[in-house]
C-alpha cells in the first residue's frame, strides 16, 4: 500500500510539472536590414541581399532607412515581424574635413561591414539631448581613410548608452567592382584606434 501511495504521488508531481512548463518561445533572429518599398508595401533587405516579406506589419518608414529587425521565419521569405527599430542612417561626407570632425570618445561593442554598409554598435555617454555623428572621408589621403565623428553637442554629463549607426559605403566604389580596402579611424575611451576593413 505504501509503494502504491508513493507511485501515486510521483505521478501527480510529474503531471504538475508538465502543466507548469512555460510555453516555448518561437525561434527568432535580430539583424540589421534596409527598408524597401515595393508598390507601397514594406519589404526588408538583409545585408546578404535576402529580401524578407512581412506577413503583417505596423511600421511607417522611408525607403532606404536602416533598421534593426527582429523576425520569426514562417515560410520561404515570409516572416513574422516581432519588432522594427530605426537606426541612424547616413552617407559618407567628404566636404569640410577635417574642420567638422569631433572626436568625443565612444566604446566599441561591434563594427562590421555588411553589404554596402558600415554597421556600428557603440556606447556613448548620454543624458538627454541628441548627439551628432558622421562618417567623414579624408580625400587628400592616398588611401581610403574614413573618420568617425561624434559630438555630444550640448548634452550634459550622463551615463553610457548604446547607439546604433549605419553608413552607406556605395560612394567608395566609383565604378570599381574589386574589393576596396579602407581604414576607419575612431576615438575610443582607450585612445584613437585605426581599424582595417574591406568593402567587397
Amino acid at each position: 500500500m505504501r509503494a502504491f501511495r508513493l507511485i501515486g504521488i510521483l505521478i501527480v508531481l510529474v503531471i504538475s510539472s508538465c502543466e507548469d512548463e512555460p510555453e516555448r518561445i518561437d525561434n527568432y533572429f535580430v539583424e540589421f536590414a534596409s527598408v524597401k518599398l515595393d508598390g507601397g508595401k514594406f519589404r526588408f533587405m538583409l545585408d546578404n541581399s535576402r529580401l524578407l516579406i512581412p506577413f503583417k506589419i505596423n511600421y511607417s518608414g522611408k525607403d532606404g532607412q536602416r533598421v534593426i529587425l527582429s523576425y520569426t521565419p514562417l515560410e520561404g521569405d515570409t516572416v513574422k515581424v516581432n519588432q522594427v527599430s530605426d537606426v541612424f542612417t547616413a552617407d559618407i561626407q567628404s566636404e569640410n574635413f577635417p574642420n567638422y570632425i569631433a572626436r568625443v570618445p565612444v566604446r566599441i561593442q561591434s563594427i562590421w561591414v555588411g553589404g554596402d554598409f558600415l554597421n556600428m554598435i557603440i556606447e556613448a555617454e548620454y543624458h538627454s539631448k541628441p548627439h551628432k555623428v558622421a562618417l567623414l572621408r579624408d580625400t587628400s589621403s592616398s588611401t581610403v581613410d574614413l573618420h568617425f565623428s561624434h559630438s555630444r553637442e550640448s548634452d550634459p554629463p550622463g551615463y553610457r548608452q548604446i547607439m546604433y549607426c549605419s553608413f552607406y559605403l556605395g560612394s567608395l566604389r566609383s565604378g570599381e567592382e574589386a574589393p576596396i580596402p579602407f581604414r576607419l579611424i575612431i576615438n575610443t575611451f582607450d585612445g584613437l584606434r585605426e581599424i582595417h576593413y574591406t568593402l567587397n
